[in-house]
């Protein structure tokens, strides 16, 4: 893959971008010196994010967008302390040119978490108490939309992963259905006698995994397929078919208590989880990719984490810096 390609694939955060606007500002103005041209291309060099960023940003300065972005994200900032994000939203809407909205918009996937009504970024765990009882707990990097209405109570994942615990609607005397709606499919939480339903909905590019800790959950497929999963089972949807997944070798719900639980986990599979809560590149050789194992791992730190890895396996850590990270077999 080109260096151009891979650029183009790569989602820098608003903040980053907002670093980019400021270089782009500082080398534009007439007291810029050889200094901080000098420190811009340090921070350029950095991290992968940055130099995406400043290409992102040098294509909108051919368009003379820079003063109403830079404009548009500090007024951003400040309304976002004082408004919801919907009213922000509208506000970055009016002061964005057409041509910068649209190409943010469309490239910096942060912005479908400030449309949100719930939502978390990467590496950030979050649970909120819906109105009607229900607990919602989001995983890193998701958004969710609530729309409540006197028939029916409805979770649209946007993106990521979330663990509902749900019983009896609260704020109807008619019971309503709880309904997860998601890319490939629909889930309803079916009411039960004693302990409320639990289970996690994980939507990714290709499928939608469902994991029933508690109670019951009927799946309702694009394909017109109806499945009712119950507690211990994990299924796969892919808008044609629901699967039942065998045994997991990861606990789906852990991430909950701030945890990956693994048993028998290839560390390339693992690698590929913990780079879901953290910025940069997260990868390991492939002579070492099928090594497995098994324990407790806490969240809170993943660099941390990562430094547990090399007392339980035959590995070392290579950083080229603190966002690319690449796993070896000893020497």
């Amino acid at each position: 893959m080109s260096q151009a390609s891979a650029l183009d694939h790569r989602q820098p955060s608003p903040a980053v971008v907002r670093q980019a606007i400021e270089w782009m500002m500082r080398l534009n103005s007439q007291a810029a010196s050889p200094r901080v041209r000098e420190r811009c291309e340090q921070w350029r060099a950095a991290h992968p994010d940055h130099e995406c960023a400043w290409q992102r940003v040098l294509s909108l300065s051919r368009f003379q967008a820079l003063p109403a972005s830079g404009a548009a994200f500090d007024a951003l900032e400040t309304s976002a302390q004082r408004l919801g994000r919907r009213q922000a939203l509208k506000l970055l809407s009016g002061l964005l040119v057409v041509g910068s909205s649209a190409y943010l918009a469309r490239d910096l996937t942060p912005w479908q978490q400030w449309r949100a009504d719930f939502a978390t970024h990467i590496g950030e765990r979050s649970g909120f108490a819906l109105a009607d009882g229900t607990r919602l707990q989001l995983n890193t990097d998701t958004a969710v939309d609530q729309h409540f209405s006197p028939t029916q109570r409805l979770i649209k994942l946007s993106k990521g992963e979330i663990f509902i615990t749900c019983g009896a609607d609260a704020q109807s005397a008619t019971p309503r259905p709880l309904l997860i709606s998601c890319r490939h499919g629909t889930f309803e939480g079916l009411s039960g006698i004693g302990r409320p339903g639990r289970f996690v909905v994980r939507q990714d590019e290709d499928r939608t995994r469902l994991s029933v800790t508690d109670g019951r959950v009927l799946i309702r497929s694009p394909g017109g397929s109806s499945v009712t999963v119950s507690a211990g089972q994990s299924y796969s949807v892919d808008g044609q078919r629901a699967s039942l997944l065998p045994e997991l070798n990861m606990d789906p719900g852990a991430w909950a208590d701030g945890l990956i639980v693994t048993r028998n986990m290839r560390l390339g599979d693992f690698l590929a989880e913990v780079a879901r809560y953290r910025h940069g590149y997260l990868a390991c050789a492939q002579d070492v990719a099928d090594l497995r194992l098994s324990g407790v791992f806490r969240l809170g730190d993943t660099d941390k984490l990562l430094a547990i890895l090399p007392q339980t396996l035959p590995v070392q850590l290579k950083y080229r810096t603190r966002w690319w990270v690449t796993l070896q077999r000893n020497a």
